[in-house]
């Protein structure tokens, strides 16, 4: 370290002119005596395990510097800046040397800082541009999963004939998506109680009835037709609220809800595959599923710890399996085997590809569903709930080519907007709600 410091002191002397160096031979010496004696120094502190700082060191070198012989300001401050950055190339960095030396002396942590204090590691939170984009995808993967649920599942249901049957092989399908991310670490496994449970019962219950009924339909008529009847969920949500729990609605949702009905009324009378049982099971299933909501907000399920919105979902599919399972072997009994298939004139291969196919879509949109919900206000996946009933109508028309008459048409878009129309209001009374709180 010593030889090096006095290495890059000849260049300097002989860079200069000959005169020049004559009159500054006491000054260079004198500073090449200090440099000397700060890196000697500084030798001795780091076999001692101390790290020089460099604003010691400069401080040293200055004053080792300025005890040399008098010489005339014109000739000493160019040796002066060209030795400071000859110096300023040879001192150690902020962050190397130094921050190594301090942490060998007191036993921090890497995460330590320069002065030896240790601050905490702050996580990069995710851009405003990268949260939309993940939230747009959520929001396509939700309409996409849909889509190809009511297409398989209608495949399979025109063929294969045992609704219930199929819906506990949905729940199933499930129900293994769900244990292999609780086994996988895919998503922290709940601790459930059993205050909880009993609490979760009545919605698994109803969630079982919503999704059956809702098979039943589709295997009656028309994937368009379903979800037409279903887009009345805001009535029966309305209905349920003032009924069980007082919530009277105000004249701009009762005003909301006519389009709603008169829309599907007249989207009914002019249905070609209308018939009382698929109808009837659609209404059945606006029903039960808004039950759920409204039993949902009288159990107050507590979601401690753990038992977030996904995986009480996912709790609620397990136990749906549980429940459906007897009634299925009463109702229909074993019938998806490959005999049964076979004996109906159906390819196995098919229809066992194409369940499994809507089982995995059933359980991936619900599950999408509620990771969304986790991440807006219940309003806005309210609208988007809107805007995915339109497209799977829309893409179930295309793709099984169905009759749709322009009144038909009419009745459903006039449903649809009144649904839109609907959340829109809620959105706008909540919004009072709150701010006639804050001036409260």
């Amino acid at each position: 370290m010593v030889s090096q410091a006095l290495a890059m002191l000849q260049p300097q002397a002989c860079c200069v002119s000959s005169s020049r160096c004559a009159g500054l031979s006491g000054a260079a010496f004198s500073s090449a005596s200090g440099v000397k004696s700060i890196v000697s120094s500084y030798a001795v502190s780091r076999r001692d395990g101390r790290a020089l700082s460099s604003k010691a060191a400069a401080s040293k070198f200055g004053s080792s510097f300025l005890s040399g012989p008098a010489v005339s300001r014109s000739g000493l401050f160019p040796l002066n800046a060209s030795l400071n950055s000859r110096l300023e190339e040879r001192r150690p960095r902020k962050g190397s040397l130094v921050v190594r030396a301090s942490a060998v002396e007191s036993g921090a942590d890497e995460g330590a800082a320069p002065d030896g204090s240790t601050s905490p590691v702050v996580p990069a939170q995710p851009s405003e541009l990268a949260k939309t984009l993940q939230l747009g995808s959520l929001f396509g993967l939700w309409y996409l999963f849909n889509i190809y649920f009511n297409i398989y599942n209608k495949q399979v249901l025109k063929v294969y004939t045992f609704p219930v049957t199929m819906t506990n092989m949905q729940f199933a399908v499930g129900g293994v998506i769900v244990m292999i991310m609780w086994l996988t670490g895919l998503h922290k496994r709940p601790k459930i109680t059993t205050s909880q449970l009993l609490a979760i019962l009545p919605l698994a219950i109803v969630h079982t009835m919503g999704n059956l009924f809702t098979n039943m339909s589709l295997g009656k008529v028309a994937v368009s037709f379903t979800h037409t009847i279903k887009a009345m969920e805001p009535f029966f949500s309305v209905l349920l609220s003032a009924l069980f729990l007082g919530e009277v609605p105000n004249p701009w949702v009762v005003a909301s809800l006519l389009p709603i009905v008169g829309g599907v009324a007249l989207a009914s009378l002019t249905e070609v595959s209308f018939n009382w049982a698929g109808f009837l099971a659609a209404m059945a299933s606006n029903v039960t599923f808004q039950s759920r909501n409204v039993l949902s907000k009288k159990l107050m399920v507590k979601k401690e710890g753990s038992l977030d919105n996904i995986n009480l979902f996912s709790v609620i599919t397990v136990m749906s399996f549980f429940l459906l399972a007897p009634v299925t072997y009463l109702m229909e009994g074993v019938k998806f085997t490959p005999a049964v298939i076979q004996a109906a004139g159906l390819d196995v291969k098919v229809i066992a590809t194409r369940a499994l196919l809507a089982g995995l879509c059933f359980h991936s949109y619900q599950q999408v569903s509620y990771m969304i919900l986790q991440r807006v206000n219940p309003v806005t996946h309210s609208v988007g709930n809107c805007v995915k009933r339109v497209v799977v109508i829309v893409t179930s028309v295309l793709f099984f080519k169905t009759p749709v008459s322009p009144i038909n048409a009419l009745g459903t878009g006039i449903a649809l907007s009144g649904v839109f129309a609907y959340s829109r209001v809620k959105a706008l009374g909540k919004g009072s709600k709150k701010e006639e709180k804050k001036e409260a």
